[in-house]
C-alpha cells in the first residue's frame, strides 16, 4: 500500500476521533461515514492510476523485447495521458533509430562485401601474372607483365584511396572550405592529370568557360569531383572522340557540365548511376570499379551542390552522348 494512502487513512481516523471527542458521537458518525467515502474514492483513483502505470511498464517491456508497436490511444486524459504521449513520441523516434541503424548495418555489409570483391579480383589477377613474370622469355616480356602488374597495382591503391575519401564524406570528417573559387581553376586542376590518359585514346577536350565565373565551395574537392566524371566519360567515349566541359552563371547558381559524344546512358542504368560499385551495362571490362561517381556526388553535395546525368540527343533524336550537369547555389546575403 503507498503511503499516500496509509497518509489518508491516518487523517480519517484522527478527524473522526477529533469529531467524537469534541462534539459526539453523532459527529464522529458523520465524519467517519465521510472519511470513508473519501478515502475509497482516493484509493480506487490510486489503483487505477497505479494499474495504468503497470499496463503502460508491461506494454514498454513488450516493445523493447519482442519489439511490439506501442500505442497509448487508451488511456485516458490527465497526467497519465501526457506521460503516455510523452512515451509514444519517444518510442516512435527509437524505433525510427533503430531502422536506421538496422540500414546502415545492412549497407555496411552489402559495402564491405563489395569491398572485397573489388579488391580480390585484381589482386587475384596479379597473383597470377607473378609466375608469369618468373616464366617470362626474354626481357621485352618481363617489362610487358611487369608494366601490367603496376597498372593493378595502381587500381586497387586508387579504389582504396577513394573509399577512404568516401568514408571521410559520410562521417562528415573530410574538411570543406567554403570560398570564392574559379570554375576555370578547378576544371584545369582536374583535368592536368587526365592530358596523357586523353592524349593516348585520341580524346579531344574542349573547355568553354567564362573567365569570371565563380562559385563558393572547396577548389581541391570541386577538382576532384570533376575529374572523376571526366574519367568516367573518357571510359565511355568513343576513340577520338570529344568530351566538352561548359560553364555558365545566373542569378540562382553556377552551373558546370561535362558532356561526351559516346553511347549515352541507358535507361537501366539511370536509376543505379550514383551508387557505389555500380559499373553500368556498357561498362568495359577491367576498367572501373563503379566508385568514382559516387565519390563525385558526394563531394559535390558536401559543398552544397546538385549533380545529376541526362543523355543528349541529335537532331533525329538519336542517343548522342552523356551530360553530366553540376550547380552550386549561389549564396544570398
Amino acid at each position: 500500500m503507498s503511503r499516500q494512502v496509509v497518509f489518508l487513512a491516518m487523517l480519517c481516523v484522527a478527524v473522526t476521533g477529533a469529531a467524537f471527542l469534541a462534539v459526539g458521537v453523532e459527529a464522529a458518525l458523520c465524519c467517519a461515514i465521510l472519511s470513508l467515502v473519501v478515502f475509497v474514492f482516493f484509493l480506487v483513483v490510486s489503483l487505477r492510476r497505479r494499474a495504468e502505470i503497470r499496463r503502460l511498464t508491461d506494454e514498454i517491456d513488450e516493445v523493447l523485447n519482442l519489439g511490439r508497436r506501442l500505442s497509448f490511444s487508451n488511456c485516458r486524459e490527465g497526467d497519465i495521458a501526457v506521460l503516455a504521449n510523452e512515451l509514444e513520441k519517444m518510442v516512435a523516434r527509437l524505433a525510427r533509430l533503430t531502422a536506421q541503424l538496422e540500414s546502415e548495418k545492412t549497407s555496411l555489409a552489402d559495402s564491405l562485401a563489395d569491398i572485397s570483391h573489388q579488391i580480390r579480383t585484381p589482386l587475384t589477377a596479379a597473383e597470377l601474372m607473378l609466375p608469369a613474370i618468373e616464366r617470362a622469355e626474354g626481357e621485352e616480356q618481363r617489362k610487358i607483365l611487369v608494366r601490367d602488374l603496376e597498372h593493378l597495382l595502381d587500381r586497387v591503391s586508387w579504389l582504396v584511396a577513394t573509399l577512404l575519401k568516401m568514408a571521410k564524406v559520410d562521417a562528415g570528417a573530410l574538411h570543406m572550405e567554403s570560398r570564392p573559387v574559379r570554375v576555370g581553376d578547378a576544371v584545369a586542376r582536374a583535368c592536368e592529370p587526365l592530358a596523357l590518359s586523353l592524349d593516348l585514346r585520341g580524346i579531344t577536350l574542349v573547355t568553354t568557360i567564362p573567365d569570371n565565373a565563380t562559385f563558393t565551395g572547396d577548389e581541391t574537392w570541386c577538382a576532384e569531383a570533376i575529374e572523376n566524371i571526366v574519367k568516367n566519360s573518357m571510359e565511355h567515349c568513343k576513340a577520338g572522340g570529344t568530351i566538352t566541359i561548359r560553364a555558365s552563371e545566373d542569378t540562382l547558381a553556377c552551373h558546370i557540365s561535362i558532356s561526351d559524344d559516346g553511347p549515352g546512358i541507358s535507361e537501366e542504368d539511370f536509376p543505379h548511376l550514383f551508387e557505389r560499385f555500380y559499373r553500368g551495362s556498357a561498362s568495359k571490362e577491367g576498367e572501373g570499379f563503379g566508385v568514382g561517381l559516387a565519390l563525385a556526388r558526394s563531394l559535390v553535395s558536401g559543398q552544397g551542390g546538385t549533380l545529376r546525368a541526362a543523355n543528349l540527343h541529335g537532331e533525329d533524336g538519336t542517343p548522342a552522348g552523356a551530360v553530366f550537369e553540376i550547380a552550386f547555389p549561389k549564396l544570398c546575403v
